[in-house]
């Protein structure tokens, strides 16, 4: 599947005039960066891997207090869709060292907290089997509703009020899957059915020997998400961060077929 990404962003970033953004496609397998262009208006870039290995982080130095930028890139999605239900759960001797990060609580996944829950609600399944019920009880049972939630939510508000965006899924399903014993990590994306089209974000999990992209919001799949970055949860991978406070002026997130 060809993906095409068009964002434009205007903020007023203040008075240090540098940003991190983390806005580009990676280079991943399961996907192909065809063709991509940044292009910021008066700005000294500086790149640097993501999280993990996985993406850039694009630190901007601004001569002037707004950021203004067009990214442009065309995607080519060669990523295969086993059946989740399908995937074994790899016993911890195999994991990859990164994983085992993606195996503890983190600042807005506290994963330790759901350990019973877990146990009484999916005990049952195992590996997949076990992230599929995941990943459908949070789509059953937390309602996908604009401006629930702010940056300081954390996993442990979203169970309790059943409500939030893609951030908060994507938290969910990350620390259930962690209570689990099952690796799981946040991933930024691009997919062309977010609605509202904007930054999206799902889970990505460890089974099979292989990273797995989970979207308990329904809008993504991973035949047709592009991944833009990973972390333990949304702390780690915004599109973008300043030290200063950052004003929105506009910014527009299409994403399309081709």
């Amino acid at each position: 599947m060809r993906i095409v990404i068009d964002v434009n962003m205007h903020y007023e970033i203040g008075a240090s005039r540098i940003a991190m953004l983390a806005i580009e496609a990676a280079g991943d397998p399961g996907q192909t960066v065809l063709q991509q262009d940044l292009a910021i208006d008066g700005a000294t870039l500086r790149r640097m891997a993501g999280q993990s290995g996985v993406g850039t982080r694009i630190w901007a130095h601004l001569e002037q207090p707004e950021l203004r930028l067009r990214y442009r890139a065309d995607i080519e999605i060669t990523r295969q869709q086993p059946p989740l239900h399908k995937l074994r759960a790899d016993p911890a001797h195999m994991l990859p060292a990164d994983s085992f990060t993606y195996l503890r609580p983190s600042r807005f996944c506290q994963s330790d907290e759901f350990a019973a829950f877990v146990e009484t609600r999916f005990g049952h399944a195992e590996g997949g089997e076990k992230i599929a019920a995941i990943r459908d009880w949070v789509a059953q049972e937390v309602r996908y509703l604009q401006a629930t939630s702010n940056p300081q939510t954390t996993v442990l508000d979203t169970f309790a009020r059943r409500e939030g965006v893609c951030r908060d899924f994507a938290h969910l399903v990350c620390a259930l899957s962690r209570a689990a014993g099952i690796p799981a990590r946040y991933a930024s994306a691009y997919g062309p059915d977010v609605a509202p089209s904007d930054f999206h974000a799902v889970a990505q999990v460890w089974l099979a020997g292989g990273w797995h992209l989970v979207d308990a919001t329904g809008m993504g799949t991973p035949r047709d998400l592009v991944l833009i970055g990973v972390g333990r949860d949304a702390f780690d991978a915004p599109f973008m961060e300043t030290s200063d406070e950052a004003r929105l002026l506009s910014q527009t997130v299409e994403v399309q077929t081709n």
